[in-house]
């Protein structure tokens, strides 16, 4: 495609608004980041490579070096972040300083970033191909052809407008506000159920306690409050970004990029110093509390109003699977997730509530299937008929007169001698009226043995 005497390099305004959106946002990029970035569809990064040139015969692009696999990066001057800021509409204010000199050292870390936010937004790769004007007849056009080895098959999330990077989280400090932390990017992307969460790119050159401290500075980040014209305090970060929805501080998102320098076991240490060192960021506070409805269950629940969710994943992950498959590893989890079950707390106080409901419904349940029974058992009783009575059954006869032992019928049993289980009324009441012998006068009357 030949140039014009404005554009001699031929690009078209579709191209030069994709690299003016992608340079606001990332800051410094090469041509062929901002290819995947913005149009993977795209056969090439030639017309990205033809825009950047274009743009900084006018002075709104910048090149001052390149990155460490050779290909040259660039940036925006101040004029080009006016540009960027009207393609983004955002305003001037917001779009953050220039990456003067990052290019050069090889910006190595604001690649990783840049790959990052290629690898969670992936940008479908839709049609570049122009259709052409007279058509004989309509008919469906057969669906094009991305460009190969640079198809992201799995869904992202977000778009460019989605994203900030090297956003300053300022704490109040006697001299003003000093940036206490300054995020690397900040992706806000609620139709994909992230209303905020903030990014940090690990190349594994700092220690561990460095990466850790600055989760520190964070809490105290999202622990300031400030008043409103009624008088209530609400979060600073409240201020500036949107309710997670969930229990706790925002999100925030750990992507290790240990490239060669770093193999599986030295990253998988790392990982599980950071997370040591940062547990009190993260855990919570635990409440015990009974079941409920009986002292034998003891149940409990983790407060997490004042803990950060810290997730940990890496680059390559990212970069095979996307950010909506099990590529997220939550602090205190211990597994592998998608997204959602990450930020996700099985152990909060609506889950011990839950747990309680359910407890209380099961309780309900055997109640009621005991009164059932009760109630089944009741009238099966009722519908039975009284069973005949048996037999009496015969008395013993008395030893002494063989009459039945208990006396016949009618007979008054209060002035009878007490039952010896021998003899009947009458002959009990003969053998006590009978006289001693002398043996007995002497020595008492001795009961006999049954």
């Amino acid at each position: 495609m030949g140039g014009s005497g404005m554009y001699p390099y031929g690009s078209t305004s579709a191209v030069r608004g994709h690299v003016l959106a992608a340079l606001g946002v990332l800051k410094v990029a090469t041509a062929d980041q901002i290819h995947r970035l913005m149009a993977p569809g795209h056969k090439d990064n030639k017309a990205f490579r033809n825009a950047c040139l274009d743009l900084a015969r006018h002075g709104i692009a910048v090149s001052e070096g390149s990155a460490r696999d050779g290909g040259k990066l660039w940036s925006l001057t101040p004029l080009g972040l006016d540009a960027a800021a009207e393609v983004l509409d955002r305003p001037v204010g917001e779009m953050g300083g220039t990456a003067r000199g990052a290019a050069r050292s090889g910006a190595s870390h604001a690649m990783a970033v840049n790959e990052t936010v290629i690898a969670i937004t992936r940008t479908p790769a839709t049609a570049t191909r122009p259709v052409p004007r007279q058509q004989p007849a309509p008919k469906a056009l057969p669906a094009p052809e991305p460009a190969p080895g640079l198809v992201l098959e799995a869904q992202g999330m977000g778009w460019i407008g989605s994203w900030s990077t090297e956003v300053p989280l300022n704490l109040p400090t006697s001299r003003g506000n000093r940036a206490g932390v300054r995020a690397d990017a900040v992706l806000q992307a609620p139709e994909a159920g992230l209303p905020v969460l903030f990014v940090e790119v690990d190349n594994c050159t700092e220690s561990a306690d460095t990466l850790a401290a600055k989760f520190e500075k964070y809490l105290r980040y999202f622990r300031l409050k400030s008043k409103n014209p009624l008088g209530s305090e609400s979060p600073v970060w409240r201020t500036q970004y949107p309710t997670t929805g969930r229990e706790g501080h925002p999100p925030v998102v750990v992507v290790f990029n240990p490239g060669t320098r770093t193999g599986p076991q030295a990253l998988k240490n790392r990982m599980n110093t950071v997370m040591e060192l940062t547990r009190l960021v993260w855990s919570g506070s635990n409440h015990g509390a009974g079941g409920g409805y009986g002292a034998e269950e003891r149940d409990g629940y983790y407060d997490y109003a004042d803990a950060i969710p810290l997730l940990f994943t890496t680059l390559d992950r990212l970069h095979t699977s996307g950010p909506r498959e099990a590529v997220w590893w939550r602090c205190g989890h211990g597994q592998w997730e998608t997204l959602p079950d990450a930020l996700a707390n099985p152990a909060d106080r609506d889950a011990w509530y839950a747990r309680d409901e359910q407890r209380r419904r099961q309780r309900d349940e055997e109640r009621e299937r005991q009164h059932q029974e009760w109630a089944a058992e009741r009238e099966r009783w009722t519908q039975e008929p009284d069973p005949e009575p048996g037999p009496a059954p015969e008395a013993a006869p008395c030893e002494r007169c063989k009459e039945p032992i208990t006396g016949p019928l009618g007979y008054d049993l209060e002035f009878a001698p007490p039952q010896d289980g021998r003899h009947c009324p009458s002959c009990r009441t003969d053998l006590r009226q009978q006289y001693p012998t002398l043996r007995q006068a002497l020595f008492g009357r001795r009961p006999r043995s049954k």
